[in-house]
């Protein structure tokens, strides 16, 4: 059983991707540190309960010319596999997650070419509580090479939209623990070396509540089954009482490009009081080729005068008939400059 946890980019594609005013000409940047350590504390499989203490460090910068050109990137440390056994700081790489360049057509469209993360689904970044996007990371897309563009619909949304295919230039690659270079003959869904992979979603906000829809198309790469077509759709709300509540929806035809069909659902709220917020969540995958996994998470969260911030989470999986409870705490530092 592998639960994964998510460490927030400072400065992504889709924050790039958004018109509005000018922006002042030079170079900005911000990142952030964390450390933790997440725990299989007891599990149906014994060899499931094992001990990840880890870091990642994620650093991003924007140069923006005085004609509303920016070039961008995005550096990541962090471990590059997944645990099998108790561990400490190990197999740590440094990667490129983002390089390219964006600009501005008119008042209302922005365009961004490089290496970028579609828009696809927002539990990633949305979902309340140190679990609460653990399975909806599954589906985010990450590292790839393409074309991105974002259009405010005077008044009715932004459609997001582009075309990509997943990164197999020497920016796929790792320093410290080299993960490899990518190829298209490792497979996959949208691993295809050419623009054949599109996504677009649609997002609207209303007052206090937001919205989206989307959807993805990924071309069989070399040995695929056939190619992977998904959909999206989600909502937030925030009531005055510091209440927020967050549900999203996800389901794919041929996932991955295998012959297997999957649903996803996560549900999560939190209540903040001044500095501290308390979450909890409940998601679900059903997935044919494995089963269905259920997962109950609580959490807490609190933020420091100075931006850091220490939380953690617990939950219980079951993971086709598997039940494991795993607890997982970090400390998250800001970076600036």
């Amino acid at each position: 059983m592998t639960i994964r946890t998510s460490t927030a980019i400072a400065l992504s594609t889709s924050a790039l991707l958004c018109t509005g005013p000018a922006l002042a000409e030079g170079f900005s940047w911000e990142g952030e540190i964390e450390i933790g350590n997440d725990s299989v504390l007891s599990s149906d499989d014994p060899n499931e309960e094992i001990r990840d203490t880890f870091a990642s460090i994620s650093a991003s910068g924007t140069y923006t010319f005085g004609n509303d050109v920016e070039i961008f990137a995005s550096i990541t440390t962090e471990s590059l596999t997944d645990p099998t056994e108790d561990r400490t700081f190990d197999d740590m790489g440094v990667y490129i997650e983002e390089l390219g360049v964006a600009f501005e057509i008119g008042d209302a469209t922005t365009v961004a070419i490089g290496k970028l993360s579609p828009v696809f689904g927002t539990a990633g970044d949305d979902a309340a509580g140190y679990f609460g996007d653990s399975l909806a990371d599954d589906y985010e897309l990450t590292e790839q090479i393409g074309i991105l563009s974002d259009v405010e619909l005077n008044g009715a949304g932004t459609l997001s939209f582009g075309v990509f295919y997943a990164d197999d230039s020497a920016l796929s690659r790792s320093i410290g623990f080299d993960r490899g270079r990518a190829t298209t003959a490792d497979g996959g869904a949208g691993n295809t070396g050419k623009l054949n992979n599109f996504v677009v979603q649609w997002t609207q906000e209303t007052g206090s509540t937001t919205f989206h829809v989307g959807a993805r198309h990924l071309s069989a790469g070399q040995g695929d089954v056939d190619d992977e077509q998904g959909m999206v759709a989600g909502l937030a709300h925030s009531l005055d009482n510091g209440f927020d509540l967050y549900g999203e929806v996800a389901s794919f035809s041929n996932a991955g490009g295998s012959a297997d069909d999957a649903v996803y659902a996560t549900l999560t709220g939190a209540y903040t009081i001044g500095s501290l917020t308390l979450s909890g969540g409940l998601a679900h995958r059903d997935f044919d080729a494995s089963g269905d996994t259920d997962l109950i998470t609580i959490g807490a969260d609190y933020e420091f005068e100075s931006g850091a911030s220490i939380g953690g989470g617990l939950a219980r999986v079951d993971e086709a008939g598997v039940k494991s409870t795993v607890l997982g705490m970090s400390l998250i530092i800001p970076l600036g400059g």
